[in-house]
Parts: C-alpha cells; structure tokens; sequence
C-alpha cells in the first residue's frame, strides 16, 4: 500500500519524541509537524534526518482507512491508547 496523497495523518496525529529539525523536542500528538508542506507531504521523506519512528512507520489498510479522517481517527486512538498515564 502507499500513502493517500494529501493525507499528512502520520504527521499531525502521533507523538514523535525524537527531534525533528524545526522541532528539536520533538512533536506532541495532535500537532501538525513542521516539515509537514501545504500539500501534506513530509521535507524529510527519504533524507537521513528523518525520525526512525517516520521510517517505521507504514501505510496500512487498518490505519490509514478510507480517508485522511478516518487515518487520525485510528492514529489518535492508537496514540491514547499507547500513552503512559
């Protein structure tokens, strides 16, 4: 499977605790990451400061859904699900 074009899910619903360039802290979930463009593609994409988490991270059915709604939905649930406390 490959990304929905325009979806940016994977990149505005999850937590990232590495550091991202622009966002040396890291990116809270829900947040909408820096090198996120305007047509929801990611800067880093195939470059070594890409976060490890990014690259693991890979298109599925179950999470990305039939729309970039349905993809936050299940990566924000997911995030809550997996958050300590």
């Amino acid at each position: 499977m490959h990304c929905r074009p325009g979806c940016g899910a994977c990149c505005i619903a999850p937590s990232i605790t590495s550091p991202i360039p622009g966002m040396e802290g890291g990116k809270p979930a829900g947040v909408r990451c820096v090198q996120l463009d305007a047509a929801n593609r990611c800067r880093l994409f195939g470059r070594p400061e890409r976060p490890a988490f990014c690259a693991g991270l890979k298109p599925a059915a179950d999470m990305c859904g039939d729309s970039p709604a349905q993809a936050i939905a299940w990566l924000t649930a997911l995030e809550q699900a997996t958050s300590p406390g």
